[in-house]
Parts: C-alpha cells; sequence; structure tokens
C-alpha cells in the first residue's frame, strides 16, 4: 500500500529530500546549543571569564539562527510536497472514480467517495507532510541528544534504560487500540455526509412535507454517533500526553537526584547538570512528538486503506485496445441478452432479441420496473450484458471505443441534470465547440428557444446547481436540446418529456420527425400519446418482451397495449 500511493510523491521528491535533511540540521543546532550552554556555565560564569560568554553567547545566537532558517525552510518544502502528495492522489482516484462504470458504482456509496476524496485524503496529505518534518525530527533528536546525553555522564543516562521502554510500550498499546477506532470514525463521516447530502438535495420535498423536525432528528442521530466514534478515539491521543508527562517528570525528578548528589560530592558541574537536563526533555520530548506522528499515521492507515480499496477495484467496463472509432448507422440488434445486477441473483432482463432498422422511431412501454431503463443502458455500455450481444451499427458495442460508442448515442434520463454555470456552457456538454448558431437551432428542435430568447441573458444567462432555477419542463427541453448538439446516431429519451405538457410534446416530435431522419430514436413513454407516432412499439413485461409491432398491430395482438390504451382513454374521456 504504502509502495502504491508513494508514487504521487515523485513529482515533489525533491521537496521531500530537502525538507528532512534542513530539518536535520534545525536538530543539529537545538542539540548544540545545550552543549554550548554547558560551557557558558561552567567556564564563563564560575570563571568569570566574560570573553567566554560573549563567544559563546554569539555561538548560541548564531545557532538559533541557522535553526530557525532551517526550520521554516523545511516547514515549506515540507507542506509543497505533503499537500502536492495530497492533490496528485485525489486527482487521480478522481479520475479513477470517473473510469468506474455503473457496476463499479454500485459498490460504493456516493457520500462514501466524498469522503475518501477529501477526508480522507486530507488524512494522507497531513500524514506525507507530518512523516517529513516530524517524523525525522523526533528520531533524530532522539539519537542526537541520546549521543550527548551519554557522552556527559553514561551513568546518569542509565535511567533511560527504564524511562525509554516505559514510553515505548505506552504508546505501542495506544497505537494498537487507535487504528480500528480511528477506522470506525472514518465510516461515521461516510454515514453523516450520506445524510446532508440527501437532505440538501431533496430540501423541497423536506419543507413540502413538513418533515424538518425529522430529518434534524436523524442528523442528530448520527452526528451523536460520529462525535462519540470522533470521541473514543482522540481520548486516546488525549491519554498519550498525561502518561507520557508522568514517564518524563518522573525521569527528570529521577536525574535531579542523581545528579544534586553528584555535584555535592563534586564530581559534576552545575553546568553539565543543566545540559543534561535540557538533552533529557529533548529527548522524551521526540519520544512523545514520535508517538504523536504514530498516532497521525495509525489514522492516515486508516484512510489509506479506504483510499487504496477505491483505486484498486477493478473497473468491468473499459475501452478495448484498438476500438472502432467510428459507429457505420444507429442500427441497434439484441441477440439472446439476459441481464443482472452486480451482486443480485435475480435477472432484470430475460431472453431480449430485438432488431432496430437506422431511423427508426422506437416506441417503449411497460409498467415500472418491467426494465425499460435497464435495456437502454446496456446500449452505452453503462452495463455489459450477462449473457448475449448487443451490436449498434452491425458491431457489438464491446468492440467501440468507449468514447465514440457514447458520443454516437445520447442518452436523456427522466431525471435531468443541469451544472452551474452559463446555458451556453451546459449546452457545449452536447459539443464543446458550438457556435451559438448551432446551440440556437438545437433548443429550437427541442422546443426550448421560446424560453430562453426570452430571459435577460440568452444564453449567458445563469444556471444554479441542478437547474433548479427553471422548471421541470423547461429542464428536460434543455437537456434534450443538450443531447441533439452530439449529432448522434441514435437518440433515447427516457420517459423525458414526462413533464412537458402535450402540445410541447407533439411539436418536440414533429421537430424530430422533419430534423432527425436517419437517427434512430428509442422513446420511453407513460402516455401513449408519446409513441403514437412511432414506427413500432417494444411492450416489457417483468424483463422480457411482450410484444414488438406497429401500434395497430398492437391493439390487435398485446393485452397489455390494449390496457394501457382503454385506460388512457378512460382517462381522456374522464
Amino acid at each position: 500500500m504504502l509502495r502504491q500511493l508513494s508514487r504521487y510523491m515523485k513529482p515533489y521528491r525533491l521537496y521531500a529530500i530537502f525538507s528532512p535533511v534542513l530539518m536535520i540540521i534545525e536538530v543539529l543546532t537545538d542539540v548544540y546549543i545545550p552543549f554550548l550552554m554547558a560551557d557558558i556555565v561552567n567556564i564563563g560564569i564560575y570563571e568569570s571569564n566574560t570573553e567566554v560568554v560573549i563567544t559563546l553567547g554569539l555561538r548560541m545566537i548564531l545557532s538559533a539562527l541557522i535553526g530557525l532558517v532551517a526550520g521554516v525552510l523545511s516547514a515549506r518544502l515540507g507542506a509543497v510536497a505533503g499537500y502536492g502528495f495530497g492533490a496528485n492522489l485525489r486527482s487521480d482516484l478522481y479520475r479513477t472514480i470517473q473510469g468506474f462504470s455503473f457496476g463499479n458504482l454500485d459498490k460504493f456509496s456516493v457520500p462514501s467517495l466524498i469522503t475518501r476524496l477529501t477526508n480522507d485524503c486530507n488524512n494522507l496529505s497531513q500524514a506525507a507532510m507530518m512523516s517529513l518534518r516530524m517524523g525525522i525530527r523526533a528520531p533524530a533528536l532522539f539519537v542526537f541528544a541520546l549521543i550527548m546525553a551519554f557522552n556527559i555522564d553514561p551513568g546518569m543516562a542509565r535511567v533511560f534504560l527504564v524511562a525509554i521502554p516505559a514510553l515505548l510500550l505506552i504508546f505501542a498499546i495506544i497505537i494498537k487500540l487507535a487504528h480500528p477506532r480511528f477506522r470506525e470514525m472514518q465510516k461515521r463521516i461516510d454515514d453523516i455526509n450520506a445524510v446532508v447530502q440527501e437532505d440538501l438535495t431533496n430540501i423541497r420535498e423536506i419543507k413540502s412535507f413538513v418533515r424538518e423536525d425529522h430529518e434534524k432528528r436523524k442528523f442528530k442521530k448520527f452526528n451523536d454517533s460520529l462525535m462519540v466514534t470522533s470521541y473514543k478515539a482522540i481520548s486516546l491521543v488525549i491519554i498519550t500526553m498525561p502518561a507520557a508527562e508522568l514517564v518524563v517528570y518522573s525521569t527528570i525528578i529521577a536525574i535531579l537526584w542523581i545528579g544534586g548528589r553528584e555535584i555535592v560530592a563534586g564530581n559534576m558541574l552545575a553546568g553539565n547538570i543543566i545540559s543534561f537536563l535540557t538533552y533529557v526533555m529533548q529527548i522524551l520530548m521526540s519520544l512523545i512528538m514520535f508517538s504523536q506522528v504514530l498516532l497521525q499515521l495509525t489514522r492516515a492507515k486508516a484512510s489509506a486503506e479506504r483510499v487504496v480499496d477505491v483505486m484498486n477495484t477493478d473497473v468491468d467496463i473499459s475501452t478495448p485496445e484498438n476500438g472502432l472509432t467510428s459507429v457505420a448507422d444507429g442500427s441497434i440488434t439484441y441477440k439472446d441478452v439476459n441481464f443482472c445486477y452486480p451482486g443480485s441473483e435475480n435477472y432484470s432482463l430475460t431472453g431480449i432479441n430485438l432488431d432496430i432498422k437506422s431511423g427508426e422511431v422506437i416506441g417503449i412501454l411497460g409498467a415500472t420496473g418491467s426494465g425499460k431503463s435497464t435495456l437502454l443502458s446496456l446500449i452505452l455500455r453503462l452495463y455489459d450484458a450477462t449473457e448475449g450481444q448487443i451490436m449498434v451499427g452491425g458491431r457489438d458495442v464491446r468492440e467501440y471505443d468507449l468514447k465514440t460508442l457514447r458520443d454516437s448515442v445520447s442518452f436523456v434520463l427522466q431525471q435531468n441534470t443541469l451544472f452551474s454555470g452559463t446555458l451556453r456552457e451546459n449546452m457545449q456538454w452536447g459539443d464543446a465547440n458550438a457556435t451559438d448558431d448551432m446551440i440556437r437551432k438545437a433548443l429550437q428542435r427541442a422546443q426550448a428557444w421560446e424560453f430562453v430568447q426570452k430571459l435577460p441573458d440568452g444564453l449567458d444567462s445563469r444556471v444554479e446547481q441542478g437547474g433548479t432555477n427553471f422548471s421541470g419542463g423547461q429542464r428536460q427541453r434543455l437537456t434534450i436540446a443538450r443531447a441533439l448538439l452530439k449529432e448522434p446516431k441514435v437518440i433515447i429519451l427516457d420517459d423525458s418529456t414526462s413533464a412537458v405538457d402535450m402540445d410541447t410534446d407533439a411539436r418536440i416530435r414533429r421537430a424530430f420527425a422533419a430534423d432527425l431522419e436517419g437517427v434512430t430514436k428509442l422513446i420511453v413513454a407513460q402516455r401513449l400519446a408519446s409513441v403514437e407516432d412511432a414506427d413500432r412499439i417494444i411492450i416489457l413485461d417483468e424483463g422480457r418482451v411482450s410484444a414488438f409491432a406497429s401500434p395497430a398491430e398492437l391493439m390487435e395482438t398485446s393485452e397489455i397495449y390494449r390496457e394501457i390504451y382503454e385506460s388512457q382513454q378512460r382517462g381522456v374521456v374522464a
């Protein structure tokens, strides 16, 4: 896992090298200053040698300045490397998620992916930055200060044989207990992100059903759960400091006792005991510092496991090597197609055999859950058929370059999505190089130009996130126009005119018939009026093709079609 993540540091390897080097320079100055202090006390003060005091004092000031500059530069280089590492990791993780098929996305919840892209990547970035600085400073300070302490008095330094193992044992126990708690904390963050996303996305429904109090209670439940889990994890970090301080101050008391007796006996100078105590503090504080690094790394390990879990997910739909880069026409063929969703044992589609000619208008009818959207999603390889073959333009869809296939098929969903920006920017999702004239023609075909031209800023009008500043019918027409800009071989309307009135629906169909000759049109609809002009209609029933014929033939042969027709006619008459 470490090897896999380390490649994101490569662009910043010079920063990652020089930051620790500068940190070691800072440590050397920190260790050198107590050594000078001992001589100032032993020689300068006790012997009243002013020259020694001034000379060594200037050396201390110079050492402090060198340490200051080295520390600042080390911090800056470490921050650049740490945050650069995090940015590279986050970028690659985002690209990985963008390459996921719908089957891959079904494995992870959206809030969990958001947490991994933000909180988990940030934890790893912080851990990288801390490792380059504190992760180097702590062991370096420990080693150098320990050497100096043994140099001053090896006998008194034996106190570390008790203090250091005691501290290490405390840290080992705490770190072992911390890892599962930090992992659980990240899951609780997933949960609270899920609640926040759902509530903010569906705020209109919450208000219309007056469910604010219910959602507040639900949020409080998950928020309290996160608080309790976080407290359990952080409480271990809190315990670290008082436990370590107990060992540190016990060590200092022992050294003062031993050192005081040595001074009284004339075996040690006062300056040496002052210097020794400084080294003791450096040694023990370096261990405490290192424990904080280890706790951060423990939390980062939990985050790394979650990030790597996403990155190591095998993408089950990918572009074939040397894939086809052109689609001959809009013909579509299903040959003995069966499909079940990943992780499910029940087939959503069974025994699908269809032959659709290029340029045909095909209606698709069926009850909710009959498999209409699933049937169409296989054309773009949003999922791959579990069994059988789907062909577009006479070739298996798995032979096409994915971009080529999806550029040739425009899919307009019932849940219409517009992105924050301008209308022009949203339209250019269909064609990044579309001119205003091209956009206007597409809007006219989709019967959207009528209201767009009345907007004060026209195509420069602002679109709020999700297109919430447009009505449902307007959003549907705008997304249809966006799809038309792709100039596709196949256009799929998945109940995407449900929010427009019947007159507008009829005008859209007439525009399609006049301007999209040769483009295969697949129209999922709940009302027969939307597909009354179709060449043929597919009737789906529980994942099977119940009938596939012209509207006139279906009136004679399909009981399901007649029931739909009669029920809707009664509604019209009523």
